[in-house]
């Protein structure tokens, strides 16, 4: 289902999309990463592929560092950049396990890579080489930029906040406020804080002040949750994009559905069709006028019949992004949760499923809480798939 605003783009990736990415600069240009073990550039208006490179595994992030220059890594453990005009391509360096994050920091000229190995690495994009290599707490799941803070999110809950100009310390150490497994962290544009998502059907809203006045408007709330057979199903919130201009944000869901939020006046803005699997990625470009949807099935059902995947890219205006006072629908206020299943994420390799490998694991369920009006829920399967393994099980 499409409309006059959206269209699919051609020659998707043959597997599941792990990231998409505008060019920093415009809206023509995007950069797609997948577990096919390719990293494409796609013309958007155009509707074409302009290039196509390739991994030796799956790539889990990519990351523009100009108009010029694509950053990538995955499971193969490569830190890669490449020319997009001469098609010629370096590899920078490596990590220890899985790179699961790339990122660009224009405030202090660095590449930002985390990874599985449980560090967070530095790179001078101008050599290139590595600029320093930081241990973390866990295994790094997601992270993002803002201005010159580096924010990281890890196994275990944990949220971490870095000063780019100064690595020497942690700036702040926090515990993620959901009860489960982190999936996606994303920074306001006006960097005053960060949007944190889980494989629980919640986001929460962080302030990075730590006065107790500015931390008493953080907030969670629950969304991408569906009512099947009198039961609710609770699906994992996969992806977070800000719009740069209004600091509003979209996030993208298991469920199939992307919501635009007000974060401000706590209300959703608006909610697009639903589309045919798993949100597996989201992006605005810079000058806020197009979202990219990456829908991808993440194998949250085990290893069945699906649709295909694909990226969407829709033209989004004013009345879906822009904080509106009047909007009615206010964010839902939390209620205590209680899981009565859960699903451990397993990881399929060589035709064989293995468990809570590579550090994307579900935590187990808390001791279940006796009150009488909570709802009976179900938390939705959350897989991944490793279809190319580059690695080998010990």
């Amino acid at each position: 289902m499409t409309g006059s605003n959206e269209f699919k783009l051609n020659q998707p990736p043959e597997d599941g999309i792990s990231s998409v990415k505008f060019s920093p600069n415009t809206s023509q240009f995007l950069l797609v990463s997948s577990w096919d073990t390719s990293v494409r550039l796609y013309d958007v208006p155009a509707n074409t592929m302009r290039l196509k490179y390739q991994h030796t595994g799956a790539v889990l992030d990519c990351a523009f560092y100009d108009p010029t220059h694509a950053w990538s890594g995955g499971l193969d453990h490569q830190l890669k950049m490449h020319d997009l005009n001469t098609d010629q391509e370096n590899l920078v360096g490596t990590h220890d396990a899985p790179i699961r994050c790339v990122e660009y920091c224009p405030e202090v000229n660095v590449m930002v890579t985390g990874s599985w190995d449980q560090t967070v690495k530095l790179w001078d994009p101008r050599t290139p080489c590595n600029a320093g290599t930081f241990s973390q707490p866990e295994k790094v799941y997601t992270l993002s930029v803002s201005g010159d803070r580096l924010i990281v999110g890890t196994a275990g809950r944990r949220v971490l906040v870095w000063d780019l100009r100064n690595m020497g310390y942690v700036q702040q150490r926090r515990e993620s406020s959901l009860k489960y497994q982190t999936r996606c962290i994303r920074a306001f544009p006006n960097k005053q804080g960060y949007v944190l998502s889980s494989i629980e059907g919640r986001v929460a809203v962080e302030y990075l002040d730590p006065s107790p006045e500015v931390q008493k408007k953080k907030y969670a709330f629950k969304c991408h949750r569906l009512k099947e057979n009198n039961i609710e199903q609770i699906y994992p919130v996969n992806a977070i994009s800000f719009h740069n201009i209004h600091n509003t944000f979209a996030t993208g869901g298991s469920d199939g559905f992307v919501n635009i939020w007000d974060p401000f006046n706590k209300k959703r803005l608006c909610q697009f069709h639903r589309y045919p699997t798993s949100i597996a990625s989201l992006a605005f470009s810079n000058d806020g006028t197009t979202l990219a949807i990456a829908s991808s099935y993440m194998y949250e059902m085990d290893d069945t019949e699906h649709p295909e995947d694909g990226i969407f890219i829709r033209q989004v205006t004013d009345a879906e992004t822009k904080p509106n006072e009047t909007q009615e629908e206010k964010i839902e206020e939390e209620i205590p949760l209680k899981i009565t299943k859960c699903h451990y994420l397993r990881v399929y390799i060589q035709g064989n499923w293995v468990s809570e490998r590579f550090g994307v694991t579900c935590p187990r369920p808390q001791k279940e809480e006796k009150k009488s009006h909570m709802a009976t829920r179900t938390v939705a399967q959350a897989w991944l798939h490793v279809p190319y393994s580059p690695v080998y099980l010990t």
